[in-house]
């Protein structure tokens, strides 16, 4: 299943944009358009903040433990680690599409 939120609980729109895309057990939490944490089942990997302050906030609210932050330099191979993962994902959903159509 497919789900996209808000994560910030925020009384105004003075925190910019926060959301969350869920695809199964993987999710990827935009501050903005920029990728800041994901997680895989209860798995979370939060980058330091190297942005705003405004994105300082969106961590805050994913998991306000500091301690728990990846480097970015770091977090980006993760990240592009998981990306790799997805394309093999989706790779393999399209040939199998593509079988059932034959």
């Amino acid at each position: 299943m497919i789900k996209i939120w808000n994560y910030g609980e925020y009384s105004n729109d003075n925190y910019g944009s926060c959301r969350a895309v869920s695809i199964g057990d993987i999710t990827l939490y935009f501050s903005y358009d920029t990728i800041v944490a994901f997680s895989i089942g209860y798995k979370l990997t939060i980058s330091e903040n190297v942005w705003s302050n405004t994105t300082g906030k969106h961590l805050n609210f994913i998991n306000p433990n500091k301690s728990i932050r990846t480097p970015y330099e770091e977090f980006k191979k993760k990240l592009e680690n998981l990306e790799k993962v997805i394309d093999i994902i989706t790779k393999d959903i399209e040939d199998k599409i593509l079988i059932e159509t034959l």
